[in-house]
C-alpha cells in the first residue's frame, strides 16, 4: 500500500515558524507518479480545510488565510512535500494532514492517500 507520513509539527509561539514535511512511499508496490500533493488542517469543532496544494508541474494554490505566510514546495525525486509556515498565529493551531494523489504499479488510476496528521499548536 501507499504510506504517507508527516513530520515537523510542534508547539511554537505566535510569530514563530515551523516546517512540515511529508513523504509518500510504496510498500509492496511501486509509485509511478504523484500528481498533486497538499496540506490540509482541521481544528477542533471545524471541518478539514485546504491549506495549500502543489501540482506536479509546480503550480500552487493557497488558502487566503495563509497567503504570504506559508510556502508549499516539493521534491519529486524524494516524493516529498514541505510546508514552510512563518508568522504563525494562534488560529493556525490544528492537526495538519498531508494528501498525495498517487498512481501506483498496482492500481491503474490515481488515488488520494492521507497521512495520520501532525499537531501544530501556536501559543499567544
Amino acid at each position: 500500500q501507499v504510506q504517507v507520513v508527516e513530520s515537523g509539527g510542534g508547539l511554537v509561539q505566535a510569530g514563530g515558524s515551523l516546517r512540515l514535511s511529508c513523504v509518500a512511499s510504496g510498500r509492496f508496490l511501486r509509485i509511478i507518479s504523484i500528481n498533486n500533493m497538499g496540506w490540509y488542517r482541521q481544528a477542533p469543532g471545524n471541518q478539514r480545510e485546504l491549506v495549500a496544494v502543489i501540482f506536479s508541474g509546480g503550480n500552487t494554490n493557497y488558502a487566503d488565510s495563509v497567503k504570504g505566510r506559508f510556502t508549499i514546495s516539493r521534491d519529486n525525486a524524494k516524493n516529498t512535500v514541505y510546508l514552510q509556515m512563518n508568522s504563525l498565529k494562534p488560529e493556525d493551531t490544528a492537526v495538519y494532514y498531508c494528501q498525495a494523489n498517487v498512481r501506483t504499479s498496482v492500481v491503474g488510476s490515481s488515488l488520494d492517500y492521507w497521512g495520520q496528521g501532525t499537531q501544530v499548536t501556536v501559543s499567544s
